[in-house]
């Protein structure tokens, strides 16, 4: 069954550096858009991390320094990656917990600011574990009956990614082929920052994850508990937490203004 889009859809993988949101890099990208009209288009490009590639990576994915010495940097291709997403839903096989919160941090490396807010998100991986709890190879096998070759390759994971999606839309009818339907299903919680450390409440407002505070408005928080944004902001959270939380804190403060 083909995606039926409002708007143009992004597949992404991404090969890193490690599995640290926070402070692993990007090695390569893979991105296939796919247009209403079903044209599809492709973005692949090895990327210099700027820092070692550890060997149990290379293991995963085949990349080595040596591979990536020429390559550009993520502030080098960082204005084409955001021209290529511009206006486009986002998608991919555990990109929700991994490689869109990993290019959010790599986006504001640079100080690019992309609003990943303004698109919805689609896991096939999310809606594959509420279906049958497999891995994409698994995946690829259960729902279009074909071997995942070249595993851990961006540009075979992201195309593979792309026909399981296609697949489930095919295999389950209460499905419906909407992406903000998909999105919404795809979703574990309502996060407000990709690390799931802020979502929303039932009730819509901004509440922590996490913690002493966990449940609590984070507005409620910083009113109450000055010290603990300074305490968030100075520790290991990812900068798209940060950026988040600043939002909120400067929307505090102008609250108190009025």
């Amino acid at each position: 069954m083909e995606l039926k889009l409002k708007r143009p859809i992004v597949f992404i993988d991404l090969e890193t550096t490690g599995i640290n949101v926070s402070s692993d890099r990007i090695v390569e990208i893979s991105a296939l858009k796919i247009h209403p009209n079903g044209k599809e288009q492709w973005l692949n490009t090895r990327v210099n991390p700027e820092m070692p590639i550890p060997e149990k990576a290379t293991e995963i994915h085949g990349i080595s320094d040596k591979d990536v010495a020429g390559s550009p940097t993520f502030k080098e291709i960082a204005k084409n990656i955001a021209v290529f997403l511009e206006g486009c839903d986002l998608a991919g096989y555990n990109a929700i917990k991994f490689d869109i919160p990993v290019l959010a941090e790599e986006f504001l490396r640079v100080n690019l600011d992309f609003n990943f807010r303004k698109r919805r998100y689609v896991d096939p991986q999310v809606i594959f574990y509420k279906k049958e709890q497999r891995t994409l190879a698994a995946a690829y096998q259960f729902y279009c009956k074909k071997t995942l070759e070249n595993a851990h390759s961006a540009q075979a994971d992201t195309s593979a990614t792309y026909e399981v999606l296609k697949a489930q839309l095919d295999t389950y009818s209460d499905l419906e082929n909407d992406v903000e339907k998909l999105s919404a299903f795809s979703a574990f919680n309502e996060n407000v920052d990709f690390a799931g450390r802020i979502i929303m409440n039932e009730k819509g407002v901004e509440v922590f994850n996490f913690g002493k505070h966990k449940g609590r408005p984070v507005e409620d928080v910083f009113k109450e508990d000055p010290a603990y944004y300074s305490w968030m902001m100075n520790g290991d959270f990812p900068l798209y937490t940060k950026k988040v939380l600043t939002e909120i804190k400067l929307r505090t403060f102008g609250k108190k203004d009025k």
